[in-house]
């Protein structure tokens, strides 16, 4: 902690990034720490990169800064990377980490690969933001700074339901309340609400979904043709795995998006017997024990099957 706030005392240029794809920790985080560094710093250049930011999430302050093109240009003395598990999730950012003179990772991912020349890892905390935290000085985080990272632990926590959530996470979002955080607002505007073409496509994975193993597992596919239909954008599709978690009878939930001719994204849930960190590694993504996720590649039925066999791998352990 006390290298980090030196690095960043001694950096005359900053960049943060998160990963490609972000979610409301990873936007949370990036904004979170953009903002707190603003309005606490003088006389230093700071830019924070982000692939894009949700329509949902631009209630944030200085969500229209966020950059999704790298300055090529620019050399950073300091390149702090959040909430990412390895170099190439930086997506159009791995240049500039790569060029920086300095390197951080802030994250709470246990599948992190220690990409950077300084890491700082905290697999039990919920999120980014809850780790963020516990770098910022309390009374110099302001009621827009508390807003992002409050948004960010309850993304992670799917608004403190899951398992990730600690007596620590209640204490840090209670402290972040404190500042003026409307949670309500926050929850609402960042979580819950959808659009109708969203809520058309949550239907709609509902109703073609599938159980296998008994009733062990739920899965649904969003086809490329599908998104198309509805004009969507895979942000559209939060929200959909967590719908279908909560399955009766079900261990896990999968949610698979078509990205290209065999090429799928995976994301996966699990209700607590079943490590989705551990299968989805397997296949060269990663993230957390109940949420993980990968890019995998063949026909549909092939990954089911590969995923499946995983799964019932696990559960039948877990049994015995």
């Amino acid at each position: 902690m006390l290298e980090l706030m030196k690095l960043v005392n001694e950096a005359k240029s900053i960049a943060i990034a998160g990963h490609v794809r972000p979610d409301g920790d990873c936007v949370g985080s990036c904004l979170g720490l953009y903002n707190y560094l603003t309005e606490n710093t003088k006389e230093k250049q700071i830019d924070v990169y982000l692939e894009s930011v949700p329509a949902a999430f631009s209630f944030l302050k200085n969500t229209e800064t966020a950059l999704s093109a790298a300055k090529t240009d620019m050399v950073y003395d300091l390149f702090i990377a959040l909430d990412c598990g390895s170099r190439d999730r930086l997506g159009f950012t791995e240049e500039l980490f790569l060029s920086a003179k300095h390197t951080v990772s802030i994250d709470h991912h246990i599948s992190n690969t220690m990409f950077a020349e300084y890491n700082h890892v905290e697999g039990e905390a919920s999120s980014t933001c809850e780790v963020l935290c516990g770098f910022l000085v309390d009374s110099c985080i302001s009621k827009e700074t508390a807003e992002c990272l409050y948004l960010g632990i309850v993304h992670d926590t799917g608004v403190f339901k899951h398992s990730n959530t600690s007596r620590r996470t209640m204490d840090t979002a209670g402290g972040l309340l404190e500042k003026g955080v409307s949670a309500s607002q926050v929850i609402d505007d960042s979580f819950y609400r959808k659009t109708y073409m969203q809520n058309q496509i949550l239907g709609r994975c509902l109703l073609e979904s599938i159980l296998l193993l008994e009733g062990k597992i739920i899965f649904s596919c969003v086809s490329q043709k599908m998104m198309q239909l509805y004009g969507a954008v895979p942000a559209d599709l939060d929200g959909i795995i967590d719908q279908l978690r909560v399955t009766a009878g079900v261990e896990v939930a999968i949610l698979i998006r078509e990205e290209g001719v065999q090429n799928y994204k995976v994301s996966m849930r699990s209700n607590g017997k079943v490590d989705v960190s551990k299968i989805c590694c397997l296949f060269g993504g990663g993230g957390h024990k109940m949420a993980a996720g990968c890019t995998m590649n063949g026909s549909i039925h092939d990954v089911i099957n590969n995923l499946s066999g995983q799964i019932e791998h696990q559960l039948m352990a877990y049994s015995e």
